[in-house]
């Protein structure tokens, strides 16, 4: 079976985790530290908090901006149902907007239409790799004073205007992911960056029971807080990591050439785009069937044929849980079309360029059976 994703782990990054096992510090240490200051550099954030998935980062985010019961926030329905559960854990109403058709991502000129007075928040997700229109969104959210929080779980390597996304240009907050299929891994883990220093130590505190020490070096709780802490096992893989993000990117964009240059003749199928003001991170490359009847003869086909094909995503109002709590009449029709047309194909770092011709040609006799 040909994996849809796949980490890339050397011997230089065991190495660097062995060394951590040795040490004195399995976690709380020095190398947890070492990966928020290499994570800031590396996209121009002031600060970076680690922590132990996307999910509990996006929860770190949500309390840090003071999101709360009532408020509501303004995002996408193509994501994983992390970004708006997380939403929901601390009270807020996701409120969807429909999705463009080139790049999948939030439709920028939906946004302003679903503001109310409860709205707090943006939270753009960039979707596969590639960013959001950010300035745009940026414009919009100054307009009506809400906070933009960047989903950039798919994003780490990617660049929007020439510039890395992350580097909060746009927005107050970044939340990145580490699972083994994103751009880079630390097993499981998160991050949030920001510019601000007292969000910064919001973020510290809610990601240690909201503990501190005080001027006399004694732990003091002031807020409910979570053990949401990465550990310097994690941090050690992902300095490893971390130095090869850019050549696992253009890793990525080679195997999207060559699915291009495969299937570029195949009219039953809609290829994924680039946009122009982007640099795409390619975590995920999604083809669409033309017809929405094609679509799932097709993906049981290449399952069938040893290709490890995914679904990105069910449109989050779909699922049975938001189904029952509020959403049940919620339809967006691109996200709706894009549901019904979807496939994600193998891509990731570890592909060859034989077994993506493997992928076209099963896709092509698919087509003429």
């Amino acid at each position: 079976m040909i994996p849809y994703g796949k980490q890339n782990i050397s011997e230089e990054d065991i190495n660097e985790v062995l060394n951590v096992l040795r040490s004195d510090f399995l976690t709380q240490g020095p190398k947890v530290v070492e990966f928020e200051k290499a994570l800031a550099d590396y996209c121009g954030a002031k600060y970076a908090v680690v922590c132990t998935n996307g999910t509990s980062a996006l929860h770190l985010a949500y309390l840090a901006a003071g999101i709360k019961d009532g408020d509501e926030v303004i995002t996408t329905p193509n994501t994983f149902a992390a970004t708006s559960n997380m939403l929901m854990a601390v009270g807020a109403k996701p409120v969807f907007a429909d999705i463009r058709m080139d790049t999948y991502n939030i439709d920028e000129e939906e946004i302003e239409k679903l503001i109310t007075e409860k709205t707090k928040a943006i939270v753009p997700v960039h979707f596969g790799g590639q960013s959001c229109e950010m300035k745009k969104i940026s414009e919009i959210a100054k307009k009506h004073n809400l906070l933009v929080i960047e989903d950039a779980c798919h994003a780490l390597g990617a660049k929007y205007e020439n510039y890395p996304v992350g580097d909060l240009r746009y927005a107050e907050m970044a939340v990145f992911s580490f699972h083994p299929v994103k751009p880079i891994t630390t097993g499981e883990g998160g991050a949030i960056f920001t510019n601000d220093e007292e969000c910064f130590k919001k973020l510290s505190s809610f990601r240690n029971h909201g503990i501190h020490k005080d001027k006399n070096g004694k732990n003091v709780m002031t807020r409910l807080g979570y053990n949401y802490r990465m550990t310097d096992i994690q941090a050690a893989l992902g300095l490893s990591q971390l130095k090869k993000i850019d050549r696992f990117i253009e890793m990525r964009h080679e195997v999207v050439k060559w699915y291009k240059e495969e299937l570029k003749d195949v009219k039953e199928i809609v290829l994924p785009v680039e946009m122009e003001n982007n640099y795409s991170g390619w975590h995920l490359y999604m083809i669409r069937t033309v017809k929405a009847e094609d679509r799932d003869g097709l993906r049981d086909y290449l399952r069938d044929n040893g290709v490890g094909v995914n679904f990105h995503y069910p449109a989050v109002y779909s699922h049975p849980f938001y189904r029952e709590n509020g959403y049940k009449d919620v339809k967006l029709k691109n996200m709706d079309e894009y549901h019904n047309t979807c496939i994600t194909m193998p891509c990731h770092t570890k592909l060859t360029k034989d077994e993506v011709k493997y992928v076209a040609d099963k896709i092509r006799s698919y087509f003429v059976q």
